[in-house]
C-alpha cells in the first residue's frame, strides 16, 4: 500500500467521516472508501465499524491507525530535511491558533517566515481554544498557539509570552476618563465576560473575588471579538489582553484603562505533539516565534503606529 492511503486512512479515522477525509485529499467519497476496503482485504481484518455514527475504528484499526500516523509523521519529518539539506527552508509547517492570537500575532510573523524563507509552505488556521488542542493530538497541525498552556501526557507546552490584563470600555463610559482602576471597583458594575468554560473566565474570576468584588456579568461569549462588539455599544466593560483591542483604541471605538494589578496577565504558549520531534521548517518557525517573545504590542502603540500613518 502507498503512503497516500494510510493517509486518507488515517484522515478517515481522525475527521470521523469518509466525505471529509476525501476532500481533505482531493479524492471522491467512493475512492476513499475503496482506500478502506483495499487495506481491510490485504491486512484480512476489519478496519472501521461503518454502522456507528460518527465513525470509529475496530479494536485492529485503532492499532493500524496508531501506527499509520508515526510512518506518516516520520515520512514528512524526512521529506522535510532532505529539502533542507542544500541550507533552503522548503517544508511545510502547519500552525493552529486561537483565534485572538491568530488575528492580532500570526499573520505578521507568517509573513515574516515567508519572506526569509520564501520556498517554506505555511498553513495557518484560526481555531476554538479546544479545537488547537485536538488538532495538535490529531496531528492536523504541527504546533498550536494557546492561552493558560499546560502540558498532558500527549502534549508538550512551553511558555511564549505575557499579555497584560486591561479593563475595556465604551468612549463614554465613566470609567473611559481613569488612568487606573481597582478590581475592587468592578463590584455591581455591568461586566461582559468570557463563557464559565474558558480557562481565562476562571483565572479572571478568581482574581476579581480575591479583591472581594462582583460585578454583574449581563453577556457572556466566548471569543474576545464578539466581547468587544459589545463593549463598544456600553453593554458593559470588559477585563481582557491589551494587545487584543489595539486595533479598536486606535480607531477610537474602544478606551483601555491600566488595572491596579500588574500581575494579571493572559499567558501564550507554543504546542506540540509529545515524542514527535518537529520537522525542521517547523522548528525553524518556532524559533521565530521565540525570537519575538517580548515584542507585545499594546493598545497605546497601535494607536501611535495609527497616528504615524494619517
Amino acid at each position: 500500500m502507498n503512503l497516500k492511503s494510510l493517509k486518507i486512512f488515517c484522515d478517515i479515522i481522525t475527521r470521523r467521516s469518509f466525505s471529509r477525509a476525501a476532500e481533505d485529499n482531493g479524492v471522491s467519497q467512493s475512492n476513499a472508501s475503496q482506500v478502506v476496503s483495499q487495506l481491510e482485504g490485504h491486512l484480512g481484518v476489519r478496519l472501521i465499524e461503518r454502522s456507528k455514527r460518527p465513525l470509529m475504528p475496530t479494536r485492529e484499526g485503532q492499532v493500524f491507525f496508531d501506527g499509520c500516523r508515526k510512518v506518516i509523521a516520520q515520512y514528512d519529518a524526512l521529506e522535510d530535511q532532505v529539502r533542507t539539506l542544500h541550507a533552503e527552508v522548503a517544508g511545510r509547517v502547519r500552525v493552529a491558533a486561537i483565534y485572538s492570537v491568530g488575528l492580532h500575532h500570526m499573520s505578521r510573523y507568517v509573513q515574516e517566515f515567508m519572506s526569509r524563507h520564501p520556498k517554506a509552505n505555511v498553513r495557518l488556521e484560526y481555531l476554538h481554544p479546544d479545537r488547537v488542542l485536538e488538532s495538535v493530538e490529531e496531528g492536523q497541525a504541527d504546533i498550536g498557539i494557546v492561552s493558560y498552556p499546560r502540558s498532558t501526557r500527549s502534549i508538550e507546552a512551553e511558555p511564549w509570552r505575557e499579555e497584560p490584563i486591561v479593563l475595556v470600555c465604551a468612549p463614554g463610559n465613566p470609567f473611559a476618563g481613569r488612568v487606573q482602576v481597582a478590581l475592587e471597583e468592578l463590584h455591581g458594575q455591568r461586566m461582559v465576560g468570557f463563557d464559565p468554560h474558558l480557562v481565562i473566565r476562571h483565572e479572571l474570576d478568581r482574581a476579581i473575588a480575591t479583591h472581594a468584588a462582583e460585578p454583574n456579568v449581563v453577556m457572556e461569549f466566548d471569543n474576545i471579538e464578539t466581547i468587544k462588539r459589545a463593549v463598544e455599544i456600553d453593554a458593559g466593560v470588559a477585563l481582557l489582553p491589551e494587545p487584543t483591542v489595539g486595533r479598536e483604541v486606535a480607531a477610537g471605538t474602544l478606551v483601555t484603562v491600566r488595572l491596579a494589578v500588574d500581575e494579571l496577565v493572559r499567558p501564550l504558549g507554543i504546542i506540540h505533539a509529545r515524542g514527535k520531534p518537529l520537522a525542521p521548517t517547523a522548528a525553524r518557525f518556532v524559533d521565530l516565534l521565540r525570537g519575538h517573545a517580548n515584542d507585545v504590542e499594546t493598545a497605546a502603540d497601535a494607536s501611535r503606529m495609527l497616528a504615524a500613518h494619517t
